[in-house]
């Protein structure tokens, strides 16, 4: 099947006319009946009655006719937005983000994006992702970034690439000079952690169990920036992502662990069901191209 299959049989199903129709994409009659006939073969199902003179369409042209005419928008709308002289993308894209993610990776797609796209308004809220995954089924977001749940969901997880968690520590504390670290290594050092509802603690918790380490866990704080705050204080230790260390925060070491290497999952959580508009899949395209040559700048020459 052909797209020009899908224009020949929209514009006779709207005329019901095969002189009209044909004047309308610009071939013969002939040539349009014999395209409708190969569009039927290839279906296996007659789409028109031919009564005399008179055209219309059957049961299965009229419930076919509604799947093409929905096709033939999308990709009509695709062309346009393609083109040099189109009108550009509309709109609003409303993100929910970990705050991680808001630290780097959504001011420059969000940057990225509005100097393409300047008339698509862009809402962004930094949120846990528990109230990520409720808003998005709720449908008060579009897209969600955030790492993947934990347990069953009735969202769709896209995963991005994988990160390795690295101990941080500030330029004086006794492991700073250290090149690796093993995860037992850590039982009984001082530690600043997330709350125990997040889902990285979770992650962190159950590596510690796996290696027989209990460290001494002597604050909890719910985002990143105090608790490198902390360590820069403090003779204490954080566990962070990579790219949740701002690069301007100097005086900061960070170790990679093993044994085991707590790794997560950053991706797209997405709704499974209603369509996507056209600024919400451009906005996830150049989080997907950012993510993997953020990810790619990390993992260093091989």
């Amino acid at each position: 099947m052909e797209l020009r299959h899908l224009r020949y049989f929209k514009a006779l199903a709207d005329s019901l006319s095969f002189t009209k129709a044909a004047s309308r994409v610009h071939v013969t009659q002939s040539t349009l009946s014999h395209q409708i006939r190969q569009l039927e073969d290839e279906l296996g199902q007659q789409l028109f009655d031919r009564i005399g003179k008179k055209v219309v369409t059957t049961e299965a042209g009229e419930l076919f006719l509604a799947f093409a005419t929905r096709a033939l928008k999308e990709v009509d709308y695709g062309i346009a937005m393609l083109k040099p002289t189109g009108s550009g993308l509309t709109g609003k894209v409303r993100i929910g983000a970990t705050h991680t993610f808001n630290i780097g990776l959504i001011p420059e797609c969000v940057a990225h994006f509005l100097a393409k796209h300047p008339t698509v308004q862009v809402r962004v809220e930094e949120l846990a992702a528990d109230q990520i995954a409720a808003k998005l089924h709720a449908g008060e977001l579009d897209l969600g970034i955030s790492y993947r749940p934990i347990g069953p969901t009735p969202l769709w997880f896209e995963p991005l690439y994988n990160e390795e968690m690295v101990l941080v520590v500030s330029a004086s504390h006794p492991l700073a000079g250290r090149r690796r670290i093993r995860m037992v290594e850590l039982h009984q050092q001082r530690l600043v952690l997330l709350p125990e509802y997040f889902a990285t603690r979770t992650l962190l918790d159950d590596c510690f169990k796996a290696s027989g380490a209990e460290p001494v866990v002597v604050a909890e704080m719910s985002t990143i920036a105090p608790m490198l705050g902390l360590v820069l204080r403090m003779q204490i230790a954080a566990i962070a992502a990579i790219n949740a260390v701002p690069p301007e925060m100097t005086g900061l070491r960070m170790i990679p662990i093993e044994s085991p290497t707590p790794i997560r999952t950053p991706g797209i959580l997405w709704r499974t069901e209603g369509e996507k508009a056209a600024a919400v899949q451009s906005f996830a395209v150049i989080v997907r191209k950012t993510a993997l040559g953020n990810s790619l700048r990390q993992a260093g020459p091989a």
